[in-house]
């Protein structure tokens, strides 16, 4: 008897997308993304947490670790950026586990315009998560919310 044994093709990621403008330079908002103090404000942070460590690495290949202490426990965010284009473009696999063995691309694109700039954040995710497309936009909308917040604090 023969055992035919097929493989089946993965399924293409899902992407969600998010955009927001900003009224300062792509560099600012580019520069905020990988100065660990700034970026410990509004990456993954959330109103009810506390940061307790934001550490970055900004080079390619550079790693960086957010977690925020929630009341139901500590939220880890992993990451390793893959790109920096300074100041159009930062992109980095993600991973909410340290030693995950998949991860996910983010893409961060700054289209400057005039003194302002518009940010277009993509975010490929395995196509099992489909489930949680709306909850990684919301989350990233909240994360963009707080880059705005930290910008004009400081």
């Amino acid at each position: 008897m023969a055992v035919m044994v097929t493989k089946s093709t993965p399924k293409p990621p899902i992407k969600v997308q998010v955009l927001r403008r900003f009224d300062t330079s792509a560099e600012r908002i580019f520069d905020a993304f990988l100065d660990p103090v700034q970026a410990g404000k509004f990456m993954f942070a959330t109103p009810t947490g506390k940061m307790i460590r934001a550490h970055v690495e900004p080079r390619v290949g550079g790693a960086f670790v957010f977690i925020d202490q929630r009341p139901n426990g500590n939220a880890e965010h992993y990451g390793t950026f893959t790109e920096l284009t300074r100041p159009r473009r930062l992109a980095f696999r993600f991973a909410v586990e340290k030693d995950a063995k998949e991860s996910d691309l983010v893409t961060i694109d700054i289209v400057p315009r005039d003194r302002r700039c518009e940010v277009v954040l993509t975010h490929e995710m395995n196509a099992k998560f489909s489930e949680f497309k709306d909850r990684v936009a919301e989350g990233w909308t909240s994360i963009l919310s707080g880059l705005a917040a930290t910008i004009l604090s400081n």
